[in-house]
């Protein structure tokens, strides 16, 4: 019985056991950390000096507050307040940082993807650049649509519960998840569709894309229940490197669960494939 349940995933455990697959983890964890202040300066000035929506510049943070627990929910969001407040409108240079730092998650990333779906040969670098940049839009559309409807749907209950109603942190969380979850599993989709250097069938990526989501998302409540612990281990061998490091491991978590999904993905259609195959043969 035993055996039964653990021989789907025995294979994925081997697959992360690999080198080259730790490798392509750190990579994606630390290009994460070049890109994920820059990405939220984007945002927040975006919604700030452009949109002037004040409602979705508090769901960016309402999302922070989600992700990362207390003090380093703290931390980044006092200092990112300084830096959009210190900066003034959206510049280009923070513009260019974030599309800089962000394509190269999508490098090891497709180099990954590839090596999962038996592709041998990877994009040139300009190409891979391309559909980075691609990729980067339309994630950071996505982004920008949960960050919206959360806004919306809470100034909605505002105006029926009247203007002096007090809606909970939990009522706040409840609509960012429910709008933030569908679209984390549309970009996953997104990433494992487009990115591998061959033609994929979209149906074949939908099943791995809300796996990992939902994965993902219950990854945050593990980060929430060990990071008492870990807080204090990381500040007493890191010092005031300990936040960086921490998003560097998480990112690094995230990555192997996102390189899980495109294995397992990859698995099925191969095995799909020779049973296809056999029976054409037949």
């Amino acid at each position: 019985m035993l055996k039964r349940l653990v021989r789907p995933y025995a294979p994925t455990v081997l697959y992360w056991m690999e080198t080259e697959v730790h490798v392509y983890a750190f990579s994606i964890a630390v290009n994460v950390l070049l890109a994920f202040f820059p990405f939220l300066i984007v945002m927040v000035s975006l919604c700030h000096y452009i949109l002037h929506w004040r409602g979705a510049e508090a769901a960016i943070f309402l999302a922070l507050q989600d992700y990362f627990p207390e003090p380093l929910g703290g931390f980044i969001q006092r200092n990112l307040r300084s830096t959009v407040e210190h900066q003034g409108p959206l510049t280009f240079v923070s513009v260019f940082l974030l599309f800089f730092t962000a394509n190269g998650i999508f490098i090891p990333l497709e180099v990954a993807f590839n090596r999962a779906w038996g592709v041998t040969k990877n994009r040139t670098f300009l190409r891979n650049q391309v559909v980075s940049l691609g990729l980067i839009f339309a994630c950071g559309a996505l982004v920008l649509i949960s960050t919206v409807l959360t806004s919306v749907n809470r100034e909605a209950l505002t105006e029926i519960l009247g203007p002096n109603a007090k809606i909970s942190v939990f009522t706040n969380l409840a609509f960012f998840k429910a709008a933030a979850l569908p679209m984390s599993i549309l970009m996953l989709f997104l990433v494992y569709w487009i990115l591998p250097n061959r033609d994929l069938p979209p149906k074949r990526v939908i099943a791995p894309a809300i796996l990992v989501g939902v994965t993902l998302e219950l990854l945050k409540y593990v980060n929430g229940l060990t990071w008492p612990w870990l807080r204090i281990k990381l500040e007493r061998e890191y010092g005031p490197f300990a936040y960086s490091v921490t998003i560097i491991l998480w990112s690094f978590l995230a990555a192997m669960i996102i390189l899980a999904g495109a294995e397992w993905s990859a698995r099925r259609q191969t095995l799909r494939e020779s049973q296809e195959n056999l029976i054409d043969s037949q």
